[in-house]
C-alpha cells in the first residue's frame, strides 16, 4: 500500500456504537479530499459472504459452535480479501470496511474463549499480511450500545433476521468492549479509541480529525518514501 491515495481503514466496535453511520460520513469525508473509497463490510462483503452472513447473524443459529462460527467468518474474509479488498489496494483505492479481524480476536477470542494463537494462526493463512494502517474503534458502554440497537429493531431500521448477537448476554458483550480495548492498548500506532457514547455529530467531528491527522502523517511518509527513492 506505498500510493500516498491507496490505505486501508477499518472501524471496530460493539453492537450499537454507530460504524454503519460513521462509515457513510466517512466515506464523503475523504472523497471531498479526492480519494477513491470504497466501501464495504465484514461479514457481507461479498454475494458468497452475504449468504454466510445470513447464517452468522440469523437468531435461528444461537446454538452454533463457536468453532464453527470462527470459521464461517475465515471463509467470508478469505472471500472478501481476494475478491474485493486486495483489487481496489491494487487499483490505488482507499478500503473503508466495517469490522476486519480484530472483531474476529475480540468476539470469538476473548467473548467466545477460543484460543487467539489458534485464531491468529488461521487468520495468517487467509489474510497473509495484510493488515489496517488505521483503525477507528467506536467505543461505548456495551448497555448503551445494545440499548440502541435494540431501539433500531423496534423501528424497523435493524434487521431482526441478524440480531443473533443483540440477543448476547451484557457479560458477552463487556467482554467485547473489554477485549477491543486491549487491542487499543497494544497496538496504539494503528488504533485510535473514538467515544462513541456522544451525540453522533461530536463522534463524527473526533474521527474526521483523528484521520486528517493520521491524512497529514501518511502523506508525509510518502512523501519520503518518494524522496529516499530517487536518492
Amino acid at each position: 500500500m506505498g500510493e500516498a491515495n491507496t490505505m486501508f481503514i477499518t472501524l471496530e466496535g460493539g453492537e450499537g456504537a454507530g460504524k454503519t453511520t460513521q462509515i457513510l460520513h466517512l466515506a464523503g469525508f475523504l472523497a471531498e479530499r479526492g480519494l477513491k473509497c470504497i466501501l464495504t463490510r465484514e461479514p457481507g462483503g461479498t454475494d458468497l459472504g452475504k449468504k454466510i452472513r445470513a447464517l452468522l447473524l440469523s437468531p435461528d443459529n444461537a446454538g452454533m459452535a463457536p468453532e464453527t462460527e470462527l470459521l464461517l467468518y475465515m471463509a467470508d474474509r478469505a472471500e472478501h480479501i481476494r475478491t474485493v479488498i486486495r483489487p481496489a489496494l491494487m487499483e490505488g483505492k482507499t478500503v473503508l470496511c466495517d469490522r476486519f479481524f480484530d472483531a474476529t480476536l475480540v468476539y470469538q477470542g476473548a467473548a467466545r474463549g477460543l484460543s487467539p494463537e489458534w485464531t491468529a494462526q488461521l487468520h495468517a493463512l487467509v489474510f497473509a499480511g495484510l493488515t489496517p494502517e488505521l483503525t477507528l474503534l467506536l467505543d461505548l458502554p456495551p448497555e448503551v450500545g445494545l440499548a440502541r440497537a435494540r431501539r433500531q429493531l423496534e423501528k424497523g431500521a435493524r434487521s431482526a433476521r441478524e440480531s443473533r448477537f443483540e440477543d448476547e448476554t451484557l457479560a458477552f458483550h463487556q467482554r467485547v468492549r473489554d477485549g477491543y480495548l486491549e487491542l487499543a492498548r497494544r497496538q496504539p500506532e494503528r488504533f485510535r479509541v473514538i467515544d462513541a457514547a456522544r451525540e453522533e455529530g461530536r463522534v463524527r467531528e473526533e474521527i474526521h480529525s483523528a484521520v486528517e491527522a493520521f491524512l497529514d502523517e501518511h502523506r508525509k511518509k510518502s512523501n519520503e518514501q518518494r524522496a529516499t527513492s530517487k536518492e
